[in-house]
């Protein structure tokens, strides 16, 4: 015996819970599978504990600086378990609240159990059988563990088990010089562990464009942090002391001795039991569920949102597939991927804001680029608050005149980096901004400034 319902939803991350709000609020009747926690990965390991972890590290820090600013304090201490317990109640009153939420939504059905596809419009769970012409699939991902040497031989940690830990590690190792490793390792070493970072690339953060990197890894070392890239050979083995990691970097020690070790090399979709293949859902090689421009899967009436589909890694990406097919669904609208403008933060400390494209990825573009850089020592904002390290980034294509990215590493640059995401995402050319009247002290008043500076730069095959 099935149970038929308009549409079924698996997966109450993000996107999974507004969806149902918006399919129930249309009177359809609507079936939630979750298989563990409410909210996913962001308010349960991702975004809201860790991100209340950098709150206090950062807290920490700005104590132990409190002479520069003229204030006295005594010795500071770190309570890790009181450190840990913040985090915790964050994520247990949202997702409790996200709970409510759910429970509130009349024509919803709430099933706490492991869905997996009997057929492109069946699923089963835990035995039952529900049937729904529509069906989204929102089931996020998880830490990616590579199968490098001895790492089976070893305890190790990822993300879900260090927003957990009650103890400072006396020697942290992570291996991973990305974004999660590196928000890790600064706030780890606020709290007081030694921290060393492995990279197998030549640069931390590859992605963004050399200065960026080299800027983090500067305000991460003089914070005293070891930072290992070029790390060729990366293997584990047992320690007396806990971890051996071994690196074969052409200079230091070719093995790092850790009394924890963090994993933070990646992330994978969790479809790998799903029962995709009885569907017909189409994924990658590493298992992303391919979808069109508008979130749909190669099964008509099956769509997949979030970390699953490949096609954004963040909360925000995540809320706005829901936003996309909420509203070419309900409201008639015709939204695609291809409208999004990406953006994201590294919330290290000074964070880095992000939009658009790098320099790197503008100049191998082919297009007439112009480029302004401004050190946040030129910041009067970053130099009242004594934060003064990073830049104001914006790269720009000559002939549209139209803002393709920006980087602002600095104080505040999480928040201010959204002026340019927001001229972009209205598709206007930056001349529009050097008009603009931004509040004094700020951040953002100096992206005027910035605009104006911006100077044409050489291809690669060019001269000067």
């Amino acid at each position: 015996m099935s149970r038929a319902f308009d549409a079924i939803v698996i997966g109450a991350g993000q996107a999974g819970p507004a969806l149902a709000g918006r399919l129930t609020g249309a009177g359809m009747t609507v079936a939630l599978v979750e298989r563990h926690l409410v909210g996913g990965t962001c308010v349960n390991t991702g975004c809201m504990p860790t991100k209340t972890l950098v709150a206090s590290a950062y807290a920490a820090h700005m104590a132990r600086r409190a002479a520069d600013f003229g204030v006295q304090v005594g010795p500071v201490g770190i309570d890790m378990k009181a450190v840990a317990a913040r985090a915790h109640a964050v994520t247990m009153k949202a997702r409790t609240n996200n709970e409510k939420w759910i429970e509130s939504m009349p024509g919803l059905t709430f099933l706490r159990g492991h869905a997996r596809f009997t057929a492109p419009h069946a699923i089963a769970v835990d035995g039952e059988e529900l049937t729904a012409p529509r069906i989204f699939l929102n089931v996020g991902g998880r830490a990616s563990v590579p199968d490098m040497p001895g790492v089976h031989d070893v305890p190790w940690l990822d993300n879900t088990d260090m927003v957990a830990l009650d103890s400072v590690p006396r020697h942290l190792v992570v291996v991973g010089g990305s974004y999660i490793g590196l928000e890790f390792a600064q706030m780890y070493r606020r709290f007081g562990a030694e921290v060393t970072i492995v990279e197998r690339a030549d640069r931390l953060i590859a992605r963004e464009d050399v200065d960026v990197s080299a800027a983090i890894r500067a305000i991460l070392e003089d914070e005293g942090i070891a930072i290992r890239t070029g790390a060729n050979c990366i293997g584990f083995a047992p320690h007396a002391e806990g971890v051996a990691v071994s690196v074969d970097c052409a200079d230091g020690s070719p093995v790092v001795i850790g009394s924890h070790t963090l994993l933070a090399v990646g992330r994978r979709p969790n479809t790998d039991d799903l029962g995709l293949d009885q569907a017909g859902v189409v994924t990658d090689k590493r298992g992303y569920i391919q979808v069109d421009d508008r979130l749909q899967t190669s099964v008509s009436g099956i769509w997949a949102l979030g970390d699953c589909n490949g096609r954004g890694a963040f909360t925000h990406t995540a809320y706005n597939d829901f936003e996309i097919v909420a509203a070419n669904l309900l409201d008639g609208d015709d939204r695609t991927l291809g409208q999004r403008i990406p953006g994201y933060a590294l919330y290290t400390d000074p964070p880095l804001g992000r939009a658009g494209i790098t320099e790197a990825e503008a100049i191998a573009s082919g297009r007439k680029i112009l480029v302004s850089k401004r050190p946040m020592t030129r910041v009067g904002r970053a130099i009242e608050k004594g934060e003064t390290k990073g830049f104001m980034k914006i790269v720009a294509d000559a002939d549209t005149r139209r803002i393709l990215g920006a980087a602002f590493l600095g104080t505040g640059g999480d928040e201010a980096v959204h002026g340019i995401l927001d001229t972009m995402s209205a598709d206007q050319p930056f001349d529009a901004l050097r008009w603009a009247v931004p509040i004094h002290p700020t951040v953002s008043e100096l992206i005027p400034t910035v605009l104006l500076d911006l100077k044409p730069v050489a291809a690669p095959d060019e001269p000067g």
